[in-house]
């Protein structure tokens, strides 16, 4: 065993091994004092033979999914190896690692977050340029830019990847400029040659990469190279899931680093950084997990396409002036599932059979929901987006039971009529269990003993059993099986004929009703193009009768946008600060900046006056206007704003030898050599 464990190990020495052993998950030397340590669980210690003595802690293995969570939100990567033949008492056990699990690879429901995105990112850096590449396997978006090195911080905060792929020459040194320490991400050394288009156009089976628009993005390609490398050696089944790449170029969006978003709590709020105090808490009153996750995504990419805001507006105003249709299209959308990741676990063969029917009931969802978008007025690229994905649903139907019970190959999982084989081995197998749920019966009136029993254990299959005073009775068919203390159990040739039969067609039930699983599994892989458009048009459907929601609830406004140089604001107003005042409690104000002659605002007042509250709530309303939102105001005018760049606050950074002054100065000289005409700056305690 040290030795089949020294060898899984050395395959992955930078991992925790979790080593199977029975109903244990070990782990060794230096593994098991990490485990020990970050598990609180106690580290013990075994005789390996020789006189070697090697720590040990253990878990068990179907309390697997919470120690995994502990350790990937510790940042550990875990390989997980298994017993991958049926232990005999003669040889040892084969095993071998089926999965590495680290923070950006993680597919368990239980260990993600329904409503955010787990993103694993590659970063390729050269001549002052980075590519960035990203990939959410659990719903296979993949998409990659370039951008001037200085502006990688903003969008990786943006992208908040839980792991991130650097070269080892870079390592975390060059890392860390790109994201603060405190940022909660793993960052994981890779070969530099692992950074190459080379494993990128073997995936995708390209001589080039101009039909994805990153052929004249070297970087952005070798860090979606790094990613599909990555993923081949710790995700085999998740690369079949990744049917496409996405170039895209960070100039359509409003740029927002770190601090703004954190400054203008559009995630978290609060002293103690709580969900339910942010811009998000307020606007997310989506019906489900894509559109949860897509809401997040709008509200930290903000837009500066005119034609797209106003497509989203038209959209959210129809869907606010229709209460009777909006919630009807809320009762619809609360009955349909996370399609992306069922769709994608669908195809990395992990699902379970009640996420199969769920996908299934989701998408029965769709038609009604299309019909209901496609009345007078309705946004037509939405009705045109929902695909009713009649082929799959009806695969389902007709494959799955409604109320699958069990797991695969136990035989009530496919339905009855989809196979005329399996239907024949269900009906001989019941036969023969009938016969034997009867015999108990016939034998009692046949032999006259009246506690005469028909058991079953794995051991010896089935069986008759006669107490010890009733022996006398027992007839001279009967094949003496096995004895107990104070009881004989017995066969007869026809109990073991239909005990044959019993477990002939038991196992190829189970091997045949696995192969079918499988093979309508592929089916539905097959149409994931389909049900992905699908699950994209019904995230953005939810997250836009969630904004119309939000504004019927709130009392918001549809503001004006336009590419002109003013932004007017009349009775603005908190979204987030006015949730937790009385109604009616919060003061609205006005604002006037244009960047023509309006283009500062000098704002004083005693503490407590409310000045931060105003400051940010101006930014607020500028960003709820570009991601496609109503907005807290009587009235708004919002010309379209570049960047928001937020300095609230004192803090300083005694380490780097910056008092808050310096760190103030330092911040306010960026602020001015990165701000355009088009930038919103919001100031608050500098120049004391």
């Amino acid at each position: 065993v040290r030795t089949q464990y020294l060898e899984m190990k050395a395959r992955h020495p930078d991992a925790i091994l979790l080593f199977r052993m029975g109903d244990f998950y070990e782990t060794f030397d230096e593994d098991a004092r990490i485990v020990a340590r970050d598990m609180e669980i106690v580290l013990t210690q075994r005789d390996m033979g020789g006189g070697e003595i090697v720590p040990l802690a253990g878990i068990p293995y179907h309390a697997l999914d919470g120690y995994l969570a502990k350790l990937i939100r510790k940042g550990h990567r875990v390989a997980i190896c298994e017993q991958t033949s049926v232990p005999d008492g003669r040889k040892l056990v084969d095993r071998d690692i089926v999965r590495v699990v680290s923070p950006g690879t993680v597919i368990e429901p239980g260990l993600l977050e329904a409503g955010a995105n787990n993103y694993l990112a590659a970063v390729a850096v050269a001549d002052g340029t980075a590519g960035i590449a990203y990939v959410d396997v659990t719903t296979g978006e993949f998409g990659a830019t370039e951008v001037p090195l200085a502006d990688a911080p903003q969008e990786l905060a943006r992208l908040a990847p839980a792991e991130v792929l650097v070269a080892e020459a870079a390592g975390e040194g060059a890392a860390a400029g790109l994201f603060p320490a405190d940022a909660g991400i793993t960052v994981t050394p890779r070969s530099p040659s692992a950074f190459g288009k080379r494993r990128l156009l073997d995936h995708f089976g390209a001589a080039s990469l101009e039909s994805f628009g990153i052929d004249d993005r070297p970087l952005a390609a070798a860090a979606a190279g790094a990613i599909v490398e990555y993923l081949g050696e710790t995700l085999q089944a998740s690369l079949a899931q990744l049917r496409g790449l996405r170039a895209y170029s960070t100039a359509g969006f409003m740029v927002l680093d770190q601090q703004t978003r954190r400054n203008l709590e559009l995630f978290e709020g609060g002293r103690w950084g709580s969900k339910d105090q942010s811009l998000l808490a307020v606007l997310d009153l989506t019906e489900t997990p894509m559109g949860a996750r897509l809401l997040r995504r709008w509200l930290g990419q903000p837009l500066l396409d005119l034609d797209g805001l106003r497509e989203r507006h038209e959209a959210v105003d129809w869907l606010h002036e229709g209460g009777v249709r909006r919630q009807r299209l809320q009762e619809r959308l609360k009955a349909v599932a996370d399609v992306e990741r069922a769709l994608h676990r669908i195809g990395a063969g992990v699902a379970i059979p009640r996420e199969v029917v769920a996908l299934r009931r989701s998408l029965e969802q769709v038609p009604p929901l299309a019909e209901l978008v496609g009345e007078p007025g309705g946004p037509a690229s939405l009705a045109a987006g929902l695909a009713p994905c009649e082929g799959v649903v009806s695969l389902i139907a007709g494959a799955i039971e409604d109320e699958p019970q069990g797991d695969v190959g136990g035989g009530h999982v496919v339905r009855a009529g989809f196979s005329a084989e399996l239907d024949e081995l269900r009906s001989a197998s019941q036969d023969a269990r009938s016969y034997i749920a009867g015999l108990e019966r016939r034998e009692r009136e046949r032999t006259g003993i009246p506690n005469l029993k028909v058991g079953y254990n794995k051991v010896f299959g089935y069986y008759l059993e006669v107490t010890n005073p009733h022996l006398a009775r027992v007839p001279e068919e009967y094949v003496r099986r096995q004895t107990l203390t104070n009881a004989e159990r017995y066969y007869t040739p026809e109990l073991k004929e239909y005990e044959s039969r019993v477990l002939n067609a038991g196992e190829r039930m189970e091997e045949l009703e696995g192969a079918l699983y499988k093979e309508v599994c592929g089916q539905i892989t097959a149409s994931a193009a389909e049900v992905t458009a699908t699950a994209d048009a019904l995230a953005t459907l939810d997250v836009l009768v969630a904004l119309a929601e939000a504004a019927v609830r709130h009392g918001y406004v549809r503001p004006e946008l336009d590419d002109g140089p003013a932004l007017e604001i009349s009775g603005g107003r908190h979204p987030v600060v006015e949730r937790f005042l009385p109604a009616g409690s919060f003061v609205p104000n006005d604002t006037v900046l244009s960047t023509d002659d309006e283009q500062l605002v000098i704002l004083t007042g005693p503490n407590m006056a409310g000045k931060s509250t105003y400051l940010r709530q101006v930014a607020l309303i500028a960003l709820m206007a570009q991601i496609g939102s109503f907005v807290p105001a009587d009235r708004a005018r919002v010309g379209l704003v570049d960047r928001i760049f937020t300095r609230v606050g004192i803090q300083d950074d005694l380490a780097a030898g910056q008092s808050t002054f310096m760190v103030e100065m330092v911040e306010t000289a960026a602020i001015l050599h990165q701000a355009t005409k088009r930038s919103l700056v919001i100031l608050a305690e500098i120049g004391r």
